[in-house]
């Protein structure tokens, strides 16, 4: 026989706790307590989902698997786990957990992101990338001193990625304090206001502050940028409306909720 995925187990734990009232024939009873055939359902959804086919080997394992959970759960309950107050505090969270994302799912189901919505979130990032694209090194200190003193040395002839070692960035510094192809969206204003200025080989004249400290930049290479297409980024440009959408319904239920 197949064994049922554990993960599945799992996965599934929470959303058994909530019990339906009132089920049809159930689909195993054990040591007198009936499984309803809405966890049957539960389990053979999560499956589809997941794209197992239908078939009895799924629904045996599936029934194998409820009746496994039952057993366990009805030991714990006879040792009285059920009553202690920490796993009552996981239980009721674990039944709110699912009652969420339930009604999160219904959320999106019924606020979803337009065509239009899409296009003109699409034409907004646009907007904010720009049409060059940039790559960028950087020396990032604590003090405006240390920068100015950064910047001496490369007037004296000293290399760039040598000194970036003395960089606080440890993303960067043991590159040479190479960024990468960036747009000017994706650095802080300080930062991308004074790298836009300059030409390919420049580094900056004066230290560029920021709230990370002090940077010496240095631009290596600029280019053209190429957006890609709208049919291309359309799923991810969905999933970020999604996301924004539900993330101003919560600050407006938020907002609305009487907090004493």
């Amino acid at each position: 026989m197949k064994r049922f995925p554990s993960r599945l187990a799992l996965g599934l734990t929470a959303a058994l706790l909530v019990h339906a009232a009132g089920a049809a024939t159930p689909v195993a009873t054990v040591n007198g307590a009936p499984i309803p055939s809405s966890r049957m359902d539960v389990m053979i959804n999560e499956q589809h989902a997941q794209g197992a086919p239908d078939g009895a080997e799924l629904r045996e394992a599936a029934r194998e698997q409820l009746v496994r959970l039952e057993v366990l759960a009805q030991e714990a309950a006879r040792k009285g786990i059920d009553k202690k107050p920490e796993i009552q505090a996981q239980m009721d969270l674990a039944r709110q957990g699912v009652l969420i994302r339930a009604y999160m799912q219904d959320f999106v189901k019924t606020n979803p992101a337009t065509d239009a919505d899409l296009r003109k979130e699409y034409e907004s990032i646009k907007g904010q990338m720009g049409s060059k694209e940039y790559k960028p090194r950087h020396i990032l200190v604590e003090t405006e001193e240390e920068a100015k003193a950064i910047i001496g040395k490369l007037r004296a002839g000293e290399k760039f990625e040598a000194l970036a070692t003395a960089s606080k960035d440890p993303g960067s510094k043991d590159k040479g304090g190479e960024l990468g192809w960036s747009n000017p969206g994706m650095f802080v204003k300080p930062f991308s206001e004074a790298m836009v200025k300059l030409e390919k080989g420049q580094y900056s004249a004066t230290p560029v502050k920021s709230d990370f400290g002090y940077h010496v930049i240095q631009l290596d290479d600029v280019r053209d940028l190429k957006a890609p297409a709208f049919e291309e980024v359309k799923p991810q440009l969905e999933q970020r409306l999604q996301q924004k959408k539900i993330e101003k319904h919560v600050a407006d239920l938020r907002a609305k909720a009487k907090v004493e």
